[in-house]
């Protein structure tokens, strides 16, 4: 069986003493703060994260953490492999707060990494996006469950929605057999909500 990819949203708060340091030094590192996945917990795709599953992988990824190569790129690709080009941000730690695990980003300067600080700088909410591959399990007609096998791959920044309910129907159609999800099955979608993302990144990308 192939595995599904996994793409989970979460809004990732930046306070205003943030925004301010931020905007009053434009050289110095960029370092966000908050949530990254929570477990136990029906998020805006309908999935829902066991405890035990998270737990094992948030510890393997403590390992990728400490070899400094916990990238994430500028928006989710419809793929299992972190492309170098377009990463913008290291993961430098992790914890549990509770049931979230709540992390520490560090905006790096490439292309795509300065594209997400001038983004931020012009208080654009930006949120987290876990990537990562496994099967779900159906529980009812809008919640489906992680299963044992899941991987972590990484955590992308993204647009974030402005409702809850606003992914809720992506859990149609999921079965148990592993295959791609995030893929054309979530992005018909997704889609229609990052149009504002893409007009963004288009403009920036023609004017380099």
């Amino acid at each position: 069986m192939s595995k599904q990819l996994l793409v989970d949203f979460i809004p990732f708060e930046i306070s205003p003493q943030l925004l301010s340091e931020a905007k009053a030094n434009p050289n110095a590192p960029l370092v966000l703060k908050g949530p990254l996945q929570k477990a136990g917990e029906k998020n805006h795709n309908g999935r829902v994260y066991p405890r035990e599953v998270l737990e094992r992988e948030v510890e393997k990824y403590q390992q990728i953490i400490k070899e400094r190569r916990a990238l994430g790129e500028l928006d989710h690709p419809d793929s299992s492999v972190i492309n170098l080009k377009n990463v913008c941000h290291n993961v430098t730690e992790c914890h549990w707060e509770g049931d979230t695990v709540v992390g520490t980003i560090e905006i790096l300067t490439t292309p795509s990494g300065n594209i997400a600080r001038d983004l931020i700088r012009n208080n654009i909410r930006i949120g987290i996006s876990s990537r990562g591959l496994g099967s779900v399990r159906q529980m009812n007609e809008n919640t489906v469950e992680v299963q044992d096998d899941f991987e972590l791959l990484c955590f992308d920044l993204v647009s974030s929605p402005s409702t809850r309910g606003a992914y809720m129907n992506l859990a149609e159609g999921i079965n148990r057999d592993k295959q791609l999800i995030g893929g054309t099955q979530d992005r018909k979608d997704i889609n229609k909500y990052l149009n504002i993302e893409n007009i963004i990144r288009d403009i920036l990308s023609e004017t380099r």
